[in-house]
């Protein structure tokens, strides 16, 4: 009898979380597509915006939004994040951090890529005597390949560095 109950209970709470997804994603609709995300900190800022780490309330998975100041009335920035948006999706390689979503609310654009922890900067100051030979291999190894394929479709980056160079130290 025990297990009869205990298996209606994972019935209806698995009803009822589909609900509540169903639920956040239309409110998602009505009050815009930023409300799908929870702000957990500013990661950094650049010349276009800020990046924020931000929590997908829906999925648990944690991502980076890249926020633009631009608004549609400064036209070269206009086309340069478009230009960026436009390469962004095409890029689908194994060490090229992934687009997830384009979106614009309020005159601004957001771009949620996947997260990854730090940069090679970071990692290079929490070294200072330097890396081990292995991991400068295995970093190098994966910037050519990212930076060939890039090449082989028609895209120079234009702007590589430490702080551009990001790290899953987990992996």
């Amino acid at each position: 009898m025990a297990i009869k109950e205990i298996q209606k209970c994972e019935f209806f709470l698995g009803l009822l979380k589909k609900i509540t997804q169903k639920c956040n994603y239309a409110q998602n609709r009505k009050h815009g597509i930023m409300n799908k995300y929870e702000v957990l900190s500013i990661v950094g800022e650049g010349a276009y915006g800020v990046v924020l780490k931000c929590r997908n309330k829906e999925t648990e998975e944690i991502v980076a939004v890249k926020k633009f100041k631009e608004s549609d009335e400064d036209e070269i920035v206009r086309k340069t994040t478009l230009r960026e948006v436009k390469m962004l999706r095409a890029l689908r390689q194994e060490n090229i951090v992934n687009l997830k979503e384009a979106f614009r609310r309020k005159q601004k654009l957001y771009l949620v890529f996947e997260y990854v922890e730090k940069n090679l900067l970071e990692v290079l100051e929490e070294h200072p005597g330097g890396l081990a030979l292995d991991q400068v291999r295995q970093y190098i190894y994966q910037l050519v390949k990212a930076v060939s394929w890039c090449h082989q479709h028609n895209i120079v980056h234009r702007d590589i560095k430490p702080e551009n160079l990001l790290i899953n130290t987990g992996e």
